[in-house]
């Protein structure tokens, strides 16, 4: 009788401290989570502030009609293309 109850308190102390340390660590990811999300969030706002300046600049096709320029300017919106597209492939997973 005694032995089942030592064999038995040290499984609810083992138990009890692999749970301890699962929740210590499981927090630590929810931090790091939050971190993420943040900076997620923070992206996306960018992402759709320079998406809109660069519309607004180039109205007019001004920096497209020069060649050094536009070259540069076509580049910059082939990157916000892009940029945009991961912005959208992030909406969506905030969507599931």
């Amino acid at each position: 009788m005694v032995a089942i109850t030592i064999i038995l308190g040290l499984g609810v102390a083992v138990l009890g401290y692999t749970t301890f340390n699962l929740l210590r660590k499981n927090e630590k990811q929810e931090d790091v989570l939050a971190q993420y999300l943040s900076y997620m969030d923070n992206l996306s706002k960018q992402i759709e502030y320079m998406d809109e300046k660069l519309n607004k600049i180039d109205v007019k096709g001004v920096f497209q009609s020069d060649d050094e320029i536009g070259w540069f300017f076509d580049q910059i919106k082939v990157m916000q293309k892009q940029l945009n597209n991961f912005k959208l492939i992030d909406d969506d997973r905030d969507k599931k």
